[in-house]
């Protein structure tokens, strides 16, 4: 095991992933720029842009959480430069941990198990790489027609756009939270906490104190997992 971490490693991989990060984290700088650029040209109040950012940097807290947690094992396993290349271009913690498992199995032997050695390791990195390439194509050639599609659904009413907008939004997020339910209590005490504590949130702190608005995402995702910790100490 030693041997094939050595090489996961090295100086050289660190340095290859960086550059697919670097490239991420400019693609990221680039995109805020066109959005500041746009809101300038459309003449919005600079209170809206600032809010928006705040939000989703507040948001993106529980999510970022989780990620780091799963990136922590990954690297113990496959070592450290892939975990952060992988993780912080796609950010989907539990697909990138089972492509790797799904690699490892391929090869007969558990992830970062006994067995685990350099070749299969590559075949880990492999599933993982082809994993996110699937997600790449088909939005590279599929996401400017998805547009045309939206609109020619809507028929250009803006009222029904935002209802089938919203509705897809609760079927994906819905079927996301039943899976997480099927994984066992810890996982759907932290949905439901998480659920009524957003309601709570909403229905009778923010009337109160409008400015926590922005914040009731982060804080929502902050206390589903507190319970879930809470559970699985209980459980323990």
């Amino acid at each position: 095991m030693e041997d094939y971490l050595k090489s996961a490693n090295s100086g050289t991989v660190w340095a290859l992933c960086a550059i697919t990060v670097v490239i991420g984290f400019i693609q990221a700088l680039l995109y805020m720029r066109m959005a500041k650029k746009t809101a300038a040209k459309i003449q919005l109040p600079g209170e809206i842009p600032n809010k928006a950012f705040r939000i989703g940097l507040i948001s993106a807290i529980g999510p970022a959480m989780g990620v780091f947690i799963v990136m922590v094992g990954l690297m113990a396993a496959i070592g450290g430069p892939m975990a952060w290349l992988r993780l912080s271009i796609i950010g989907a913690a539990p697909t990138e941990l089972t492509a790797a498992t799904y690699g490892a199995q391929a090869s007969g032997v558990d992830l970062g198990g006994a067995g685990y050695t350099l070749t299969a390791m590559a075949v880990s990195w492999f599933a993982m790489a082809l994993n996110g390439a699937g997600w790449l194509v088909v939005t590279g050639l599929f996401t400017p027609g998805l547009e045309k599609l939206r609109n020619k659904m809507s028929g250009g009413d803006t009222r029904w756009l935002a209802v089938l907008s919203g509705a897809c939004s609760l079927g994906i997020f819905g079927y996301l939270n039943v899976n997480e339910i099927y994984k066992g209590w810890g996982n759907a005490l932290a949905l439901i906490a998480g659920a009524l504590s957003m309601v709570i949130l909403v229905k009778f702190v923010v009337p109160k104190f409008p400015k926590l608005m922005e914040y009731t995402l982060g804080l929502a995702m902050i206390i589903g997992m507190f319970f879930a910790v809470l559970y699985d100490l209980a459980v323990a």
